[in-house]
């Protein structure tokens, strides 16, 4: 039932808006499907008092330079064991709602992976998919939802790193359609990146990682965590996800919701286990809304609420991370989020590591939207109030049952 449902969502998107998936380039990993997305998304009627500027900084936007003795934005992380520090991380990196993909309701971020980075973010999530020969960053599918190729998001980030040289950054990508590793190699090598990237020294689970300083003086700054990969010693710095991390569940429909019960692997009994074996907790903080016909997208609605520091709100990410370092024994190593720059979320992962952080480019806090509903009426077409492009673009939001 759902490929018949897929392959009729994308061809009513062709005929109501003519879509034509957008590569990253220098303003950021967008995804457009032009004027209909903001058909989509005009019943958010928040007001975007950040620029479209900003929305779409180049990748020549690095972080604000630092001391030599600050590693990660913060002089008290650089002696710190890599697995001591909780790392904030854009989730679904590659999908943005701004104005380049016509604020697609489908988009977990409103800021690209390289602004996310200059503001603190260390962490990068994003899915990838095999698109006629071409690893793609693809929401469910890169006929709906296409971020660019893995290669040009990996090169933007290798150019970062070349400018913030004391800055150690964590990818965390989904292999979609279970490739090899051979495949993803490759590219890490022709994008440059590879130079950066970090072996450890067991191949499982440790209960010691080298410090931020450590990383940074052999320049090997980037770990890289790969779900659903194989390992191989041609290209050990491409790291299983789950030899070394356990994650919370996704799919959380509900702020009540979130809490810090293993969820993956399946191979692990409960957090504590993982956690007395040398594995990193990562939590998944980050809500999802229904919508017509089951279908789910990110819930932007309460984003104010989600992405809050504080300590004693339910659903917070303060909250969340407190009961978790609570229960474990142990502050989450990693926590991903939608839509980083509100909250800011990045603040929880600062009290977590009890720092106060330099060095950061300043971004909007505000929710981005587009307030015009022009489009709509152009689209022509409707299905229950909304157009049917925007059932099409909404379909992407079924990723949310691969990966999250």
């Amino acid at each position: 039932m759902l490929p018949s449902f897929l392959a009729a969502s994308v061809a009513l998107l062709a005929i109501g808006a003519q879509a034509v998936p957008q590569q990253g380039g220098s303003g950021g990993y967008g995804s457009g499907y032009g004027g209909q997305s903001e058909a989509a998304s005009s019943t958010y009627s928040y007001a975007a008092s950040a620029t479209v500027k900003a929305a779409a900084a180049t990748v020549s936007q690095a972080a604000v330079s630092t001391s030599t003795v600050a590693c990660n934005n913060s002089p008290d992380l650089c002696n710190r064991n890599y697995n001591n520090i909780t790392h904030m991380g854009a989730h679904d990196a590659a999908f943005l709602r701004n104005a380049a993909t016509g604020y697609t309701v489908s988009g977990n971020q409103f800021y690209n992976a390289t602004v996310a980075l200059s503001a603190g973010i260390r962490l990068i999530q994003a899915q990838v998919h095999n698109s006629n020969g071409t690893l793609e960053l693809c929401h469910t599918t890169c006929s709906l939802l296409d971020g660019g190729s893995l290669e040009t998001f990996l090169t933007e980030i290798k150019t970062w790193m070349d400018n913030n040289a004391n800055e150690v950054v964590t990818l965390l990508l989904v292999n979609s359609d279970d490739l090899d590793a051979s495949e993803f190699g490759s590219v890490f090598s022709s994008s440059g990146i590879s130079k950066y990237g970090y072996t450890p020294s067991s191949t499982s689970a440790m209960s010691t990682w080298p410090t931020l300083q450590t990383l940074i003086d052999a320049d090997t700054r980037l770990i890289t965590f790969i779900a659903s990969i194989t390992y191989s010693s041609t290209y050990p710095y491409l790291l299983p996800e789950f030899t070394y991390v356990f994650e919370t569940a996704y799919g959380v429909s509900s702020l009540s919701g979130f809490n810090c019960t293993l969820d993956r692997p399946s191979t692990v009994s409960s957090a504590t286990s993982g956690i007395s074996s040398g594995y990193m907790g990562l939590i998944n903080h980050f809500a999802d809304t229904a919508e017509a016909l089951g279908i789910t997208i990110p819930d932007v609605n309460d984003i104010a609420t989600t992405n809050s520091p504080e300590t004693n709100v339910t659903g917070s990410l303060g909250t969340h991370g407190a009961l978790c370092d609570s229960e474990w024994g142990e502050k989450p190593t990693f926590i991903l989020v939608d839509f980083w720059n509100v909250g800011p979320a990045i603040t929880a992962a600062d009290n977590l590591n009890g720092i106060t952080a330099t060095g950061r480019t300043s971004v909007s806090t505000n929710v981005l939207s587009s307030s015009s509903s022009s489009s709509k009426a152009a689209a022509g077409l409707y299905l229950n109030g909304r157009t049917v492009a925007a059932v099409a673009l909404a379909v992407v939001a079924l990723g949310n049952f691969v990966w999250l």
